[in-house]
């Protein structure tokens, strides 16, 4: 048999700390290969129903077309892409290739767990061995309990007692070099014919503002963790609520597609922090709230549908498909909430103190069913991850585990008064209010027609008027949730 081994890369993009990869470099040269899930054909225009699968929303393909050839440019062109059954396109590349071993990043999404391990079934009866390797979280879902051996549905115990009191995440590997690879097979289609990107303008506009490569990711951390840059991991803990400040990381497309391991990110956090501080805890724990999210989702296979505390599934949602479209479009009426909306839109991604303030907008002020806005997401965001997506959405509903209560509704009026408190991310991404006074900024309906006249402003026209009264929608929902809780 050939000394050759293939790994499959799946969540995990990259040549640096890759426990998968690097086992197969182990074992000699590595012939490295993609093989693409079948996904449904995009929708025309994108504010179309895209629908949704576990695979990739229209973002997220975007990414992956750029974070292949990225790759495939790394390894020096020797990267091979399939499509179609996993099973067959294995079988036929060991059988020519006299190839007995495979290896593979661990998927924690219960139905590729299952054909993963039907995968290793079949490919076993023809002597080839399916190594599935740990690589895409700091613990394993299992490890990490109570001490009666239950999950926790808690985060602040999950991460201080579970998470801080278990064996040290294990600690970044090398990279695994160009000279490991062997060439690209005969049979490999073109990256092209994957069909990944859409025909929109949308996916060029959408690509601009990011580095989509292995490189880029560890750029991205460079400049967050560096010591010298006024904002970034020295200002976490407070920046990090600003929506225009630079003191988010922006790391989570990368680690979404692994272009760099959470193991690396844990240990570039302490060794950047001069010494422990709260910025460096903070961040932490959101590394900790992603290791909680997969938590759930491996407790809870269906988290995409179906809510965490059932009696949530007889929720009296509303039906307003135009106020959907209208949130969506950033067209809401509270310049806050658009500000993020097409932040999203335009850029691929969202503020998370927006994330927040928009979610709780659509479920509680609006009353829209909360999986309509997880799949917004999940096609909209380049880190649309399929634990942490979802479990954020429940947490903002109040249906998921550790859940925002229900009585907490974000006001947009104040959180833009308070997190934008110069207007100028609410400026740039709503431009038409760039001339109204800061007084009315998040609250233009309040405006007197003059001001708004000497701003180029006409309500309803040029900016739309409010959706819903923000006082009487909180009220509403208060009593809505409240009779569900009764």
């Amino acid at each position: 048999m050939s000394s050759e081994t293939i790994h499959i890369f799946r969540y995990d993009l990259r040549l640096m700390d890759n426990p998968a990869l690097s086992r197969a470099a182990e074992q000699g040269p590595v012939r490295a290969i993609y093989i693409c899930p079948d996904l449904p054909e995009l929708p025309k225009f994108q504010f179309d129903d895209p629908g949704q699968t576990d695979a990739y929303g229209g973002a997220s393909r975007i990414w992956l077309h750029h974070a292949l050839a990225s790759l495939d440019k790394s390894i020096g062109g020797r990267l091979s892409l399939f499509t179609g059954d996993r099973a067959s396109v294995l079988t036929a590349l060991c059988t020519a290739n006299n190839i007995s071993h495979i290896t593979i990043t661990k998927s924690y999404l219960g139905h590729e767990q299952a054909e993963d391990e039907a995968l290793a079934a079949i490919l076993a009866d023809q002597n080839i061995t399916l190594e599935i390797i740990s690589g895409h979280l700091l613990w394993e879902p299992e490890e990490i309990t109570k001490a009666d051996g239950t999950p926790y549905r808690v985060f602040t115990p999950f991460y201080r007692r579970g998470c801080l009191s278990a064996a040290p995440p294990r600690t970044p590997l090398a990279t695994v070099t160009e000279q490991h690879f062997g060439p690209a097979f005969e049979q490999s289609v073109s990256l092209s014919s994957l069909k990944l990107m859409p025909e929109a303008r949308w996916a060029d506009e959408l690509a601009r503002s990011w580095d989509i490569s292995e490189s880029g990711a560890h750029e991205t951390a460079e400049r967050f963790f560096s010591s010298d840059q006024a904002h970034g991991l020295s200002d976490y803990a407070e920046g990090r609520n600003m929506p225009a400040q630079l003191s988010t990381s922006r790391l989570s497309p990368y680690l979404k597609f692994g272009q760099i391991s959470v193991n690396r990110l844990w240990y570039l956090t302490q060794e950047n922090a001069l010494h422990p501080s709260e910025n460096t805890d903070v961040f932490l724990s959101e590394l900790g709230w992603r290791e909680f999210s997969y938590s759930l989702l491996y407790q809870n296979p269906t988290l995409r549908d179906e809510p965490i505390q059932a009696k949530f599934s007889a929720f009296d949602w509303e039906d307003k498909p135009e106020h959907l479209d209208a949130w969506k479009r950033g067209m809401t009426g509270y310049p806050i909430v658009d500000a993020g909306m097409r932040e999203l839109y335009q850029t691929g991604y969202m503020h998370n103190r927006l994330r927040m303030i928009v979610g709780s907008f659509l479920v509680k002020n609006l009353l829209l069913d909360w999986r309509d806005g997880e799949a917004w997401f999940w096609d909209c965001l380049f880190d649309a991850d399929p634990a942490s997506n979802r479990a954020g959405w429940q947490w903002i509903a109040g249906c998921g585990a550790d859940a925002a209560p229900y009585f907490r509704v974000f006001n947009p009026i104040t959180q833009g008064q308070k997190f934008d408190p110069d207007g100028r991310y609410t400026r740039k991404f709503v431009p038409e209010l760039a001339r109204l006074p800061h007084k009315y900024l998040f609250s233009p309906f309040d405006a007197p027609p003059e001001v708004l006249r000497d701003a180029g402003i006409q309500l309803g026209r040029t900016y739309p008027r409010p959706l819903v009264d923000v006082k009487q929608s909180r009220l509403r929902a208060l009593d809505r949730f409240a009779a569900l809780s009764a």
